[in-house]
């Protein structure tokens, strides 16, 4: 199975369009020591050349144009993406799919408790049924393994995936009557995927208020995970933002408790970091943050950035 990253940073990319903090100001005027990124968003391809996306972020329909192996090869009209999958119903994980909406059948995985955000709290979403046939939402239970592909129900697929809760998280934007009506445990989970004996685990958010991720983390042979902030007081301390790391739903990176203490793990899995916020220290390859995070073994995801699992 083939796995591409489509993009790596946070919402509002690196440089954001209107953020002038170091690191967008210095990639702005050249610095070698940065790499622009579009909002994160990845593509694994699976059976039969089958390829499904693992959310849709606002950069995703440059994302496809830039990827050969999603261009269309039938005419008039054709896409090999099977199937998209959220993981949240965050603005950055689910505003490209009105890109999709060209009258292309699509999938659409998701928790019930996302789907319900996504048409209930966002109308224009409903332009998704517009397509003939129209969008084909799939409701996953989570901690269910479930077979991938359209060759699953004849058993001759042996990717399987898995959604699992990462915490309670619902975006700003959510009404507090909705929220009243919907599980919790649905609002931000991570995505599992098996081929065969390999696994990799998918968590561009993590809350950290459940501990379930751990275990999925350390046995993984693969894990893309939260790398938005390096602390938990950036956005103050950039003059940013007014709330903390933990207050929007990410863990850290550093401090007591952060990602890179909770996630050692004796297994010699690929470990890489994904939705990196802009004014992530991380992102200048010549800052001690940076140098700190490879030293403890971590990948830091870039756009185009490839692997087999």
């Amino acid at each position: 199975m083939r796995v591409r990253v489509l993009g790596s940073a946070a919402g509002g990319g690196f440089p954001q369009w209107n953020c002038a903090c170091p690191n967008c100001s210095r990639l702005r005027a050249g610095d070698l020591h940065l790499k622009a990124r579009t909002q994160a968003g990845m593509m694994v391809c699976a059976d039969a050349g089958e390829s499904y996306l693992l959310n849709a972020p606002p950069d995703l329909r440059n994302q496809i144009l830039s990827t050969p192996l999603l261009a269309p090869a039938v005419s008039p009209r054709h896409t090999p993406i099977a199937g998209v999958f959220l993981t949240s119903a965050d603005v950055d994980s689910v505003a490209g799919l009105l890109s999709l909406r060209e009258f292309q059948p699509l999938h659409i995985y998701a928790t019930k408790s996302v789907r319900r955000i996504v048409l209930e709290e966002n109308r224009i979403f409903r332009v998704l049924e517009r397509a003939n046939p129209p969008v084909r939402w799939h409701d996953l239970a989570i901690n269910t393994w479930f077979p991938l592909g359209t060759n699953a129900s004849s058993g001759e697929t042996s990717v399987r995936y898995r959604m699992v809760p990462l915490g309670n998280t619902f975006p700003d934007y959510v009404s507090e009557d909705l929220r009243r009506l919907l599980p919790p445990e649905e609002a931000v989970v991570g995505l599992v995927l098996a081929n065969g004996n390999k696994q990799m685990f998918y968590a561009p958010a993590l809350p950290g208020r459940s501990n379930e991720w751990k275990d999925w983390a350390a046995s993984s042979d693969v894990c893309l995970l939260d790398g938005t902030f390096w602390s938990d007081t950036e956005l103050i301390s950039t003059g940013v933002g007014s709330k903390t790391a933990r207050e929007i739903g990410h863990l850290p990176l550093s401090g007591a408790g952060g990602l890179l203490e909770e996630s050692r793990s004796k297994k010699r899995a690929r470990k890489i970091l994904i939705h990196i916020n802009n004014t992530n220290p991380i992102l200048d390859e010549e800052s001690p943050e940076h140098r700190e995070v490879r030293d403890a073994g971590w990948e830091i995801a870039y756009d185009g950035m490839e692997f087999d699992l």
